[in-house]
């Protein structure tokens, strides 16, 4: 936020990573089968329920969750209130990006991305119950097999409820299966 000469404070606008009138939520490129091919995500974890958008030359896409009450975490938080939790929303953009990276082959033989790091991530409203959380991402760098950066934007309703920086770095996913099957 800022202060205007007169002292009130104005809220800077963002700028939009993609236009609103540049895709349909109604038109879905990849539902939630298609989204499977490329991430592991199953069950309670999976945070995308469609693609809507996807252009490679600008390295945008888009997509959204619907939030229903039986979301895992509506139970507890918060008891008759429930709200979802930040981190849901950026697993929304984590996905998201882990799609179009391996959709696009951007990350070599990498077969998971993990968190590698957020960076001046904000949250700005609450997404709740009978919401559809748009996620924009845009991709901002790329080393295959080193690391990705994207930034990400949250919408419900048109008005943006999160937003910043995600860093995606490749799992060793042959060496986790590995000492998890040592361990069991």
């Amino acid at each position: 936020m800022a202060t205007g000469l007169s002292g009130e404070l104005r809220v800077t606008v963002k700028e939009l990573l993609l236009d609103f009138a540049d895709f349909d939520l109604n038109h879905v490129i990849a539902d939630l089968e298609a989204i499977r091919r490329f991430n592991p995500q199953r069950f309670e974890m999976e945070q995308l329920t469609a693609m809507v958008f996807d252009d490679f030359d600008r390295k945008i896409c888009a997509g959204y969750k619907d939030i229903t009450e039986n979301e895992f975490w509506v139970r507890g938080h918060m008891p008759g209130m429930p709200l979802m939790p930040g981190v849901l929303i950026c697993e929304s953009a984590a996905q998201m990006c882990s799609y179009y990276a391996h959709k696009h082959c951007l990350l070599g033989d990498c077969k998971v991305v993990g968190f590698g790091g957020l960076e001046d991530v904000r949250f700005r409203d609450p997404v709740r119950v009978g919401d559809r959380l748009v996620v924009v991402c845009k991709m901002l760098k790329v080393r295959p097999g080193a690391i990705i950066v994207c930034r990400f934007q949250a919408f419900v309703r048109q008005s943006m409820v999160a937003d910043g920086k995600i860093k995606g770095i490749p799992l060793p996913v042959d060496a986790l299966v590995g000492q998890q099957k040592a361990t069991t």
